[in-house]
């Protein structure tokens, strides 16, 4: 049974709860700021409390806010893989920018109830709200809010610690030298946590039932067939690479590039406590890595990608039946029928994918000892030969992923080098 707008009254009251508890989130942040003497702010965030309450009130009551389908349309609209990650790669770069504004607690929390508000809507959608309530998908949505939770605090004592250092002060992690033994202090905090991870667990599996399906047949595959989700990034480079390139070789340089870190590091500033400015190319390469080409490609991979692994808005019904023409063409294609408007016919593999495999060596070979002599000359001075190469050549291949996505999505390019003679494509 439904109500007058779709809704069932069991889940319209479960959306009344979430908006009560959000306003008990607003109030006891107005009680904080009011401790704090701040008269505005505490009346602002009171209001703020009172419009949750509202929409708790009106959901309870089954007369609540649908998200208006002009709306919707227009996010499934400009939603595409192409905006989705310049939103996300100009995302991060703004934090950085503006982060004294961002970590500011009060903008983080507006920035925050927006966020819970519009979600609210988003789940009175039905494709929205079956995406997001899949039981496999749960952890994904705990990992956004984790991810950027915990990139916030992170950021917030650098920006604080910064700031003491421009002063001439120590860092906040400096004024606590005091230590303590490992038992019982640290091994008694850690028995703590281990129960109310247990209970948690526990808790979670008898809510959550697990998603089991039928057993495995080679006659009745899942469309769209997923990896676990922590290999949906890997999954979703598989667009762009080849699967020797996609799942060995570019996994196998992240792995070693994590390993590679304490040893390629010159920089002695930053070390055991917060910071942004003594540490700007390192914090922003790891977030870069860490966020955009990792948990963005994850969500990407759990919410986006539908039936035949097509490109859905977040409201948009995952057709099975949907085609999206794309028309691959490879850089030998754009050189010699293009470019040159000579027939391939007859041309050996090397002949035929000269120009990829150039732009491959020039970019390997050629980039590393112009960025030394040019824009990261300092790092070079300071790092040596050896250490500098490695950086560099991480980096490169840190980069072909974001490369070969603009390529793909601006010039429909598949392959830089296209070789089926021998299974080898780039």
């Amino acid at each position: 049974m439904h109500d007058h707008h779709g809704l069932a009254p069991s889940y319209e009251t479960g959306l009344g709860i979430y908006y009560f508890l959000v306003a008990l989130m607003n109030l006891g942040f107005a009680a904080y700021l009011y401790q704090q003497k701040n008269r505005t702010q505490t009346l602002i965030w009171t209001a703020v409390s009172g419009v949750f309450v509202v929409h708790a009130a009106a959901y309870c009551t089954h007369h609540g806010w649908l998200m208006p389908e002009i709306i919707k349309n227009f996010v499934n609209d400009v939603m595409n893989p192409v905006s989705y990650f310049v939103l996300a790669v100009g995302g991060l770069a703004a934090f950085f920018y503006w982060r004294k504004i961002f970590t500011e607690p009060v903008v983080a929390w507006s920035i925050m109830q927006v966020g819970l508000l519009f979600s609210g809507w988003a789940m009175t959608d039905d494709t929205f709200k079956a995406i997001i309530t899949k039981p496999d998908n749960v952890p994904i949505v705990m990992l956004i809010f984790c991810v950027g939770f915990f990139t916030w605090v992170a950021m917030r004592q650098a920006v604080i610690n910064d700031d003491r250092l421009a002063r001439g002060e120590p860092p906040l992690e400096k004024l606590e030298e005091e230590k303590v033994l490992v038992w019982p202090d640290l091994v008694y905090t850690e028995l703590i946590c281990m129960v109310i991870c247990t209970f948690a667990l526990v808790v979670w599996a008898v809510v959550l039932k697990a998603p089991l399906e039928q057993p495995a047949s080679s006659s009745r595959i899942p469309n769209p067939s997923k990896a676990p989700w922590y290999f949906l990034g890997l999954q979703e480079m598989l667009v762009y690479f080849d699967p020797w390139m996609a799942g060995v070789v570019l996994p196998t340089f992240i792995i070693i590039g994590l390993i590679a870190i304490p040893y390629i590091d010159y920089n002695q500033k930053g070390s055991g406590y917060f910071t942004f400015v003594q540490r700007k190319f390192a914090v922003t390469t790891f977030m870069y890595g860490f966020i955009v080409l990792w948990v963005v490609l994850i969500v990407l991979g759990t919410f986006l990608r539908g039936p035949n692994w097509n490109f859905f808005g977040p409201f948009e019904q995952w057709d099975p039946h949907k085609s999206v023409p794309l028309n691959n063409v490879n850089l030998s294609d754009y050189f010699w029928l293009m470019g040159l408007g000579q027939a391939m016919e007859g041309k050996g593999w090397l002949a035929r994918e000269a120009p990829g495999i150039i732009a491959i060596l020039a970019y390997l070979l050629l980039l590393p000892p112009l960025l030394a002599k040019t824009v990261m000359r300092s790092y070079f001075i300071k790092m040596g030969f050896i250490r500098f190469f490695i950086l560099v050549t991480l980096i490169q291949f840190m980069a072909l992923l974001p490369i070969k996505m603009v390529l793909r999505w601006t010039i429909n390019l598949k392959y830089i080098v296209f070789i089926p003679e021998a299974f080898f494509n780039i």
